[in-house]
């Protein structure tokens, strides 16, 4: 594409400000201008959220939207304008021929971004092809519920070649506890229609996976059965958003660690895998010293942008969970170019690795694997993110038995090579 990137220029919008005391660190503690001086640059974004639709279809009693502390959605446009989507477009556009970014993706989020139904969707996604296309390789990407999918909907994303991304926490039993409509009713059926219909020949290749919330008080092995039998092409397993003001629960022992070293020893034992679990491939790279690719595991930087139905440039939104405005920067799509929420401490915090890490965290023997974990989970009010994860308990059982078996699994095959 030749000539300056097309940028939508509309009214100005106020990005609210909460009256909520700014936690110590980083907002007033991370040294960004320090760090530029000692030659430290910004990661580009390379992926970007677009919020498409505040509102969703399923009352979840644990969504960081609108279960938590951050209930900016209420504020916020119903649905994303076209406005906003062509300048969002343009900002992407702009920002991946500024850094010479091979590849971006745009993930399609809310809320529930299939209310807007076909009709929505085609001119939101013929707008982004025909902006960012023509600039570097765009991978659009969709993540739902599932609920509101059917031949029409489907069919407007496989022609964008859009890939989506599906809901799904594990049984039906344990699906229905927590993702449920609001008169109580759970989704699990409606779930398994969607992705009936989504795993049908016709629709396969539209299939980017599954996402699973961990409930510890379901059958581990039941809930990978019953997830492992639509044939995920990847499957997230994610903790639940909590923190330390708001816990996961009164414990000693670390459970969501026990339960996720159940899956991992089923997962692993299987020749070949038949699925790829995201965080267990992550450890396992992690530990041999590759990067990761996870927001829950290692030090790689973050390099996600958020854009609101109103045109806000956000961090990453699973910040919701920890404060009121934790995930604001003040910057727009209308008037700002991604590049400047690099001056942002939030942003550069989920980008210097190392050196967010608490003393607790440097400490630990483990922490280039943990990386203190998820960042959200490493909230306490006042002081901010300079913590380890709530999950500490658990992340250490994870990581010191996935380390136990790869050593023995490496030992025993090396043994067998000599032997022949």
């Amino acid at each position: 594409m030749d000539g300056p990137i097309p940028i939508v220029i509309g009214s100005p919008v106020t990005v609210a400000t909460p009256a909520v005391r700014r936690p110590r660190w980083p907002d007033a503690e991370l040294d960004v201008a320090g760090l530029r001086a000692e030659g430290w640059r910004p990661t580009p974004f390379r992926d970007f959220v677009l919020k498409v639709h505040q509102r969703c279809n399923l009352a979840c009693d644990y969504c960081y939207v609108y279960t938590m502390a951050d209930q900016s959605w209420r504020d916020r446009p119903m649905a994303m304008a076209p406005e906003t989507w062509r300048a969002a477009a343009g900002r992407i556009a702009e920002h991946a021929r500024t850094h010479g970014l091979s590849r971006v993706r745009v993930i399609l989020h809310g809320g529930e971004p299939l209310l807007l139904g076909a009709s929505g969707l085609a001119p939101l996604l013929a707008d982004l092809t025909a902006t960012i296309a023509p600039v570097t390789t765009l991978d659009l990407q969709l993540q739902t519920n599932g609920l509101l999918l059917d031949e029409r909907v489907l069919d407007v994303l496989r022609s964008h070649g859009v890939r989506v991304g599906v809901s799904l926490d594990g049984t039906a039993e344990a699906n229905d506890r927590h993702r449920r409509f609001a008169d109580g009713r759970g989704s699990s059926a409606g779930v398994d229609r969607a992705l009936r219909l989504l795993t049908a020949p016709a629709h396969r290749a539209a299939y980017a996976g599954l996402l699973a919330t961990v409930d510890i008080t379901q059958d581990p092995v039941e809930a990978y059965r019953n997830l492992q039998r639509y044939a995920p092409p990847v499957l997230d397993f994610l903790l639940p958003h909590a923190n330390w003001d708001a816990p996961p629960g009164p414990r000693a022992d670390a459970p969501y660690g026990e339960w996720l070293i159940k899956v991992f020893d089923l997962w692993y034992s299987e020749r070949p895998q038949p699925i790829r679990i995201r965080l267990f491939e992550d450890v396992i790279r992690l530990i041999l010293g590759h990067g990761g690719r996870s927001e829950q595991a290692g030090l790689s930087p973050v390099a996600v942008a958020v854009v609101e139905s109103d045109g806000a440039i956000e961090q990453v939104d699973s910040l919701k969970s920890a404060y009121p405005g934790a995930c604001e920067t003040g910057l727009t799509v209308f008037g700002d170019p991604f590049d400047a929420a690099f001056t942002n401490p939030g942003v550069v915090a989920r980008q210097i690795g190392l050196r967010a890490l608490c003393s607790t965290c440097r400490s630990c023997p483990l922490h280039t694997v943990c990386g203190a974990g998820h960042y959200a989970h490493r909230y306490r009010a006042g002081e901010g993110f300079l913590n380890p994860t709530v999950y500490c308990a658990d992340m250490t059982l994870l990581i010191r038995h996935v380390i136990s078996v790869v050593s023995d699994d490496v030992r025993q095959r090396l043994a067998a090579s000599h032997r022949d």
